[in-house]
């Protein structure tokens, strides 16, 4: 993922709430150093505001987004929207080198496209076949921890079942 793409990952993490710096770090799947970094391109842009609070544990530190930080985030998710929507109707024309083009093209874009639930998977899915590619090829694997995500690895034999019940009684 490029550097305005991991901007624009943490300015939406903040802008949906998370406020601490270890969980915003885990979410975005950005390394604690180039976080910083980040945060401090984000706060020196207006986007967010660093607040420390003093409690009787000591200082806590909150990171959140200012208005015009949340219009910046709303401004990207638009513009991944309409690359998107173009990616799509490309898939639709049936013009496989120029789908195979456009997603190259966005290859950067894709990984924040997922993470922000802009993707509808059976479509990619879909462009993927019609061109005779994988995701892989695509989308680096370091990156696919970015889709928010967390699953397991299946392929084992224990599923966890323990032969129990499991009941949900409503509390």
């Amino acid at each position: 993922m490029d550097d305005e793409n991991k901007e624009t990952v943490v300015l939406g993490i903040i802008s949906r709430g998370i406020s601490k710096f270890d969980k915003i770090s885990q979410e975005s799947n950005v390394e604690p150093k180039d976080l910083e970094s980040i945060l401090q391109k984000l706060e020196k842009a207006g986007f967010i505001k660093v607040d420390e609070k003093k409690s009787w544990l000591g200082t806590k530190i909150e990171i959140n987004p200012t208005e015009e930080g949340y219009r910046e985030f709303e401004y990207q998710l638009k513009i991944l929207q309409e690359k998107w929507n173009q990616l799509e109707n490309t898939y639709k024309s049936g013009n496989k080198q120029e789908l195979e083009q456009k997603l190259k093209e966005d290859k950067s874009f894709l990984p924040s496209m997922m993470m922000f639930g802009i993707i509808d998977m059976m479509m990619f899915s879909m462009m993927f076949s019609m061109i005779g590619a994988s995701m892989g090829s695509f989308i680096p694997a370091e990156d696919m921890g970015a889709t928010g995500n967390d699953t397991d690895d299946m392929s084992g034999s224990d599923t966890g079942d323990d032969g129990g019940f499991d009941i949900d009684i409503g509390f």
